[in-house]
């Protein structure tokens, strides 16, 4: 039987010719067509090229047409799903990874996702099946444990936050988020010593900004620098910089010199505190110093505890005179005579990461509108302001947002007015460091500062909070404010209620 001729591979050179020429070439065959599913496979890994490098409408384009030829490809409905969370349509993210999930059942990743998804939606107990799922599918997945963690802090679930974190540091002990997770926790129960150690995380979280130029400087350890100057860096938002400002004249003791770094709009503020020496608005202003620290910072070091909270002197702000005599005069023009004087807020700053929980509406504040002889005033900045216009309650609301060019205009204000109900913003920070009556309203899950199950802050003695009791329901708590503020004498009612659970 005669054998078959061998194929040439397509690589292999043909043998010569017996008499010494090169045989005839042989052509490689030509390259298999692309099929359909290479195709699609290209178009994914583009979409994800896209959405990686931000450029989301391109992603969404790319990703659209994938999934408008092959309905089934679970991974650019997934993938889709994050371009549209990052576009903040976290409802479509919400559709879009489910469809994943049910086209890909044992995917950790697609469970890990949807956790955050559900739990930015209020879904909680969605958000604790799909988050518990993803660590049994990835027990080694330091990030889902993290993302459980985040959880189990807006549930209120504090020991089960901690524990959760432990087990991503375990995993990844650089895992910054599950530090920082701890130190909000920790310091949400009271642990102060505990959670201004993890505190430190934060600046290095992933979307931290930096906190200052590259320096070959060392942040301050709390040792005397009595012949140098120290670089105080006003870090964080606006209502951290007033709550940590009260600790700069225990900074200035111990230094030579101090030197604050803030914003413009802060100036007022800042400049009024004790031990404060030079302050700067741009970097290539600042002095020469021997170390740095950030305002947030300073607890740390001063050993803060619940007991040792300073809040001697206090008020420790104060408007200028010039800005009180200008305000005085304007809100005599503008309010109504014999009539109190509430201020208001309520919407923080849109990009803060929990905003979404912390602020509402105003036509939350409606309620207060009904009480007989009030006159809002609106200090409300923003994106907020736009429902001024449709307001339709029966007590006047002038909008003074518009004309607040800074701190020192808004502590002019507050000086004038009777008290300020506001959501979680640096306006109740500024009132309460004023000595002003302020009465905030609390997400189910607050800022670690305003501790559990307590109606008073050892931060501000005129601070009165008032917490949902389910999350995102703000109804119960402007019924409990209204309450409140028709009954007689409620400044007593207000001494008599520190320290009572809400």
């Amino acid at each position: 039987m005669t054998e078959p001729i061998p194929a040439i591979p397509a690589t292999m050179v043909p043998p010569a010719a017996s008499d010494g020429r090169p045989g005839p070439e042989i052509p490689a065959p030509p390259p298999a067509p692309p099929t359909a599913a290479d195709r699609l496979d290209r178009l994914v890994a583009l979409g994800a090229e896209h959405e990686q490098a931000g450029r989301l409408d391109e992603a969404e384009r790319v990703l659209s047409q994938v999934l408008a030829e092959a309905p089934d490809r679970f991974g650019a409905a997934h993938l889709l799903g994050i371009v549209a969370f990052k576009k903040d349509r976290t409802d479509d993210a919400a559709r879009l990874m489910e469809r994943s999930i049910a086209l890909a059942p044992g995917n950790a990743l697609f469970y890990r996702n949807i956790c955050e998804v559900y739990r930015i939606l209020g879904r909680y107990d969605e958000a604790l099946a799909a988050g518990r799922r993803a660590a049994t599918l990835a027990p080694n997945d330091p990030h889902c444990h993290h993302n459980l963690g985040v959880l189990h802090y807006h549930r209120l679930e504090l020991e089960e936050a901690i524990a959760a974190a432990e087990r991503a540091i375990a995993i990844d002990p650089n895992l910054a988020g599950a530090h920082f997770g701890i130190a909000e926790a920790s310091l949400l129960r009271g642990d102060f010593k505990r959670g201004w150690e993890e505190y430190e995380w934060r600046f290095r979280l992933a979307n931290a900004p930096q906190l200052m130029p590259p320096t070959d400087k060392q942040q301050w350890n709390g040792e005397p620098l009595p012949d140098d100057t120290l670089l105080l860096i006003a870090d964080q938002g606006y209502g951290d910089v007033v709550q940590f400002a009260r600790y700069i004249p225990w900074a200035a003791e111990r230094c030579g010199g101090t030197a604050v770094a803030c914003s413009a709009e802060l100036r007022p503020v800042i400049s009024q505190l004790p031990g404060v020496g030079t302050i700067f608005t741009h970097w290539e202003r600042q002095p020469k110093f021997a170390a740095y620290i950030p305002l947030s910072g300073l607890p740390r070091l001063a050993g803060t505890d619940l007991a040792t909270i300073p809040c001697e002197p206090m008020p420790y702000l104060r408007p200028a005179a010039e800005k009180i005599d200008h305000w005085a005069d304007r809100l005599d023009t503008l309010v109504p005579r014999g009539t109190r004087r509430i201020g208001i807020a309520w919407a923080g700053r849109p990009t803060h990461h929990n905003d979404r929980n912390r602020s509402t509406s105003l036509a939350t504040f409606a309620p207060l509108s009904e009480i007989p002889g009030v006159t809002l005033l609106s200090l409300q900045k923003g994106p907020g302001q736009a429902q001024i216009g449709r307001y339709w309650g029966q007590a006047p609301l002038i909008s003074l947002g518009p004309e607040l060019r800074d701190f020192g205009d808004t502590m002019a204000v507050l000086d004038r007015l009777d008290m300020i109900v506001t959501v979680d913003t640096s306006l109740g920070h500024l009132g309460a460091a004023m000595g002003k009556p302020v009465w905030t309203m609390l997400p189910y899950a607050p800022d670690w500062r305003w501790l559990l199950d307590r109606s008073d802050s050892p931060w501000y003695p005129t601070l009165r909070l008032f917490r949902q009791e389910k999350p995102r329901e703000w109804e119960p708590v402007m019924a409990r404010i209204i309450e409140d503020l028709a009954a007689p004498q409620s400044s007593s009612r207000q001494k008599r209620s520190a320290g009572r659970v809400r």
